[in-house]
């Protein structure tokens, strides 16, 4: 039995007003004591990869960068989805430090463990 909830972000696009979304709510959801992880899948996964994070940055808020560093050292965990990997060209471009790529049987998993989902 958990000790604690837990939300999955799911982040699918690489539209830049949606990339701060799943980020803060997981960091408050942490902030609350509530388990959550972020997963990037198909298009998100472009935001991941070296120089887009820090090209971001929209009103006052933080770069893109700061915010998934800050994400990460909250100890949030940070998936990429290896097919969305394979499918986007993307095989042999090293990802943002810190995210861990896993298979797709990954994000079936954290769904079902989790007591809720968004998506993105």
């Amino acid at each position: 039995m958990k000790d604690k909830n837990s939300i999955l972000y799911v982040q699918t696009s690489d539209d830049i007003e949606k990339q701060y979304s799943p980020l803060v709510l997981a960091q408050t959801a942490n902030d609350m004591g509530i388990d959550s992880k972020v997963y990037y899948l198909g298009k998100g996964l472009r935001i991941l990869m070296p120089g887009e994070a820090e090209k971001i940055k929209l009103g006052r808020f933080p770069s893109l960068s700061d915010m998934l560093n800050k994400t990460l050292d909250m100890g949030i965990e940070i998936y990429a989805c290896e097919a969305s990997k394979q499918m986007l060209g993307l095989e042999k471009v090293e990802l943002v430090s810190g995210v861990k790529i896993v298979g797709a049987a990954t994000l079936n998993d954290l769904v079902l463990e989790a007591d809720a989902t968004m998506w993105f």
